[in-house]
């Protein structure tokens, strides 16, 4: 590891872990078994991918983990096409990687913009698809060890109902927790109806639709998703791709990327009377990703658009009509306006050196 890192009080144990299982690594990496990682991440607690986010806990004592197991190694950093003509995006590509995939960008540009509106250059350099999926919540409370909190000790209670929680979910609650589920790619992935590969220790796979995925508090917060213990997640599947525009709002404070108050997306198409998915979460925040899916609603067909885009109205209002300029069929509301204003009558026009008008 490198010496530049903070030596904080869970750097020695940082350390540690990744000494202790430096041998069952190269086993488990050259045997190149999806299957073997899995059973050998179960039975050393947990995998190590990016490691933004499960580092820091564990230096805040949140995750304590008795070993680690690097799991980059596994060839699951490819991003293919399908045979439905979709992507399939392994557990391991990058964020920075995947939101710059012409494919992406071009097809899925929802996820693209998803993507680059979360966490900062050198986090999305680091962060994987898998372990974005599976990052803790940014409650306050939950990192500090000190305040009461279901998902890090079940039963203890939660302090951010009664405390300070102008940025905690509003919508997919219980009495147990407010918290919510960080991940701006998340809800990408929900409105592009993304499914999620996983392998048991057994050699079992599975495909998990992402509606199903994340899991509302209820009266266990301390399980966040659809996994199995020891089960691993190795790629992200998204359908064919629908086209048209897709659209990505994020409303946050500042150019805050962790905190938010509402996001939601949608895609369209430019055909008319179409039907347009949209994902919404954080209404002042919220806990699941793509928990709350309004119904689609049916747009009504556009009016003729112009070669630049807007479309042209068949008559102009009064009002605007009335305060056209003076230049003969001048342009009024998009439209060419027939009216004119008429012209001054000669005695209104000033004669040279007359000053009555002064007085």
């Amino acid at each position: 590891m490198s010496g530049n890192l903070c030596r904080c009080s869970a750097y020695p144990n940082i350390v540690a872990a990744i000494k202790d299982v430096s041998s069952a690594l190269m086993k488990a990496t050259r045997a190149g078994s999806h299957a073997a990682a899995a059973e050998r991440q179960r039975s050393l607690r947990q995998g190590l991918a990016g490691g933004t986010n499960l580092l820091d806990l564990m230096k805040l004592q949140i995750e304590t983990p008795v070993h680690l197991i690097d799991i980059n190694r596994l060839g699951l950093d490819k991003i293919e096409p399908t045979s439905d003509g979709g992507l399939r995006i392994g557990a391991m590509v990058r964020n920075a990687d995947l939101a710059a995939d012409a494919r992406v960008r071009k097809d899925y540009a929802v996820l693209s913009r998803a993507l680059l509106a979360g966490a900062s250059g050198q986090l999305r350099n680091r962060a994987t698809t898998g372990g974005n999926l599976l990052q803790r919540t940014r409650c306050y409370y939950f990192y500090d060890t000190s305040k009461p909190c279901n998902k890090r000790q079940p039963g203890a209670g939660c302090a951010a109902i009664q405390g300070y929680n102008r940025l905690h979910a509003v919508v997919g609650t219980s009495e147990q927790c407010i918290a919510t589920h960080p991940s701006d790619m998340a809800v990408a992935m929900r409105v592009l109806d993304a499914r999620v590969e996983t392998v048991s220790p057994s050699g079992g796979r599975r495909v998990i639709p992402i509606v199903d995925f994340h899991r509302l508090p209820g009266t266990t917060p301390n399980v966040e998703t659809s996994l199995t213990p020891g089960e691993m997640i190795t790629a992200v599947t998204l359908p064919a791709p629908v086209g048209g525009r897709h659209v990505y709002r994020k409303v946050r404070d500042r150019a805050s990327y962790a905190l938010r108050w509402c996001r939601s997306q949608r895609s369209s198409t430019r055909q008319t009377a179409v039907s347009a998915p949209r994902a919404w979460r954080s209404v002042g925040w919220r806990t699941s990703p793509g928990a709350l899916k309004p119904p689609r609603p049916r747009w009504s067909a556009r009016p003729p658009a112009t070669r630049h885009g807007a479309a042209r109205p068949t008559a102009c209002s009064p009002v605007r009509a009335a305060s056209a300029s003076t230049t003969s069929r001048s342009r009024c509301c998009g439209a060419r306006c027939a009216r004119r204003r008429p012209k001054p009558l000669p005695a209104e026009r000033p004669t040279p050196g007359d000053t009555s008008s002064w007085k």
